[in-house]
């Protein structure tokens, strides 16, 4: 059975769409079909996964504002078994001009209706707001991935999306959960990383995912060569670690 998966924090700079490339990818190698919606206008993850923006022609501005079908936008990638919906940076005008669309915050639930039963996984790498496409994102999945970066100021701003998804949870789809809350830049020689880890589990519990994601050179090295850790670095530990957790979110969801 298919599962939509959004990966979201309104704070920049947590890891979001290194997780959404990763885990789609090592997903993927796991012989799971899996879809990844780029709802961010930087692009990110679809040049990390080897796809231009310049040449999206279809992209999921043309499926929210023109309802152009979510498999005539979606494309290969290098990884057998992953397909993307591209972001351009055009995206950023959609919210405007869903603005007066009846049921405006449901556009991205309708749109997946036809292509659910065609993938394992549909994952949505949200932008860093709690805008109209993201919460378009939350309506349409089933659960949330809430990565947390190892850092000071990591559980700031979590009461925040907590309280959005409660929101969309009471008004829009009832059956929005938390799949977990996701360690990442996590440094095991620094105090601080722990505490935030001990933090989180005190606060979540079993929400918070036994991988951690750690810090390293060769997933921020990744991207600029258009390839998954996976492909770029199969023995780094940011492959490993990734690896890890999409074995950790099939247990969970099977």
């Amino acid at each position: 059975m298919s599962k939509t998966i959004a990966i979201a924090n309104q704070k920049g700079g947590v890891g979001k769409t290194t997780t959404s490339i990763n885990l789609a990818a090592s997903l993927a190698v796991l012989e799971k079909k899996v879809l990844l919606i780029d709802a961010d206008p930087q692009a990110n993850a679809s040049s990390g996964l080897g796809v231009d923006p310049r040449s999206v022609t279809t992209s999921v501005y043309e499926c929210l504002v023109n309802g152009t079908p979510i498999k005539e936008a979606a494309v290969k990638t290098c990884i057998d078994g992953l397909e993307i919906v591209g972001s351009r940076i055009d995206l950023v005008g959609a919210e405007l001009e869903l603005l007066n669309v009846p049921g405006r915050e449901k556009v991205l639930d309708g749109l997946l209706t036809d292509v659910k039963d065609n993938y394992d996984y549909i994952l949505i790498d949200c932008l860093p707001s709690l805008g109209l496409i993201t919460v378009n994102a939350l309506t349409a999945s089933d659960s949330v991935i809430v990565p947390v970066q190892a850092e000071y100021f990591a559980l700031e701003g979590i009461s925040k999306l907590l309280n959005t998804i409660k929101i969309i949870k009471s008004k829009l789809n009832p059956k929005l959960e938390i799949e977990g809350f996701l360690l990442t830049m996590y440094d095991a020689r620094l105090r601080l990383a722990n505490q935030i880890y001990e933090e989180l589990k005190r606060h979540f519990g079993d929400m918070v995912f036994s991988t951690v994601i750690q810090r390293n050179i060769k997933l921020s090295e990744a991207p600029s060569h258009g390839l998954p850790a996976i492909l770029y670095d199969c023995d780094s530990k940011g492959s490993v670690n990734h690896m890890q957790l999409a074995k950790e979110l099939i247990k969970k969801t099977n």
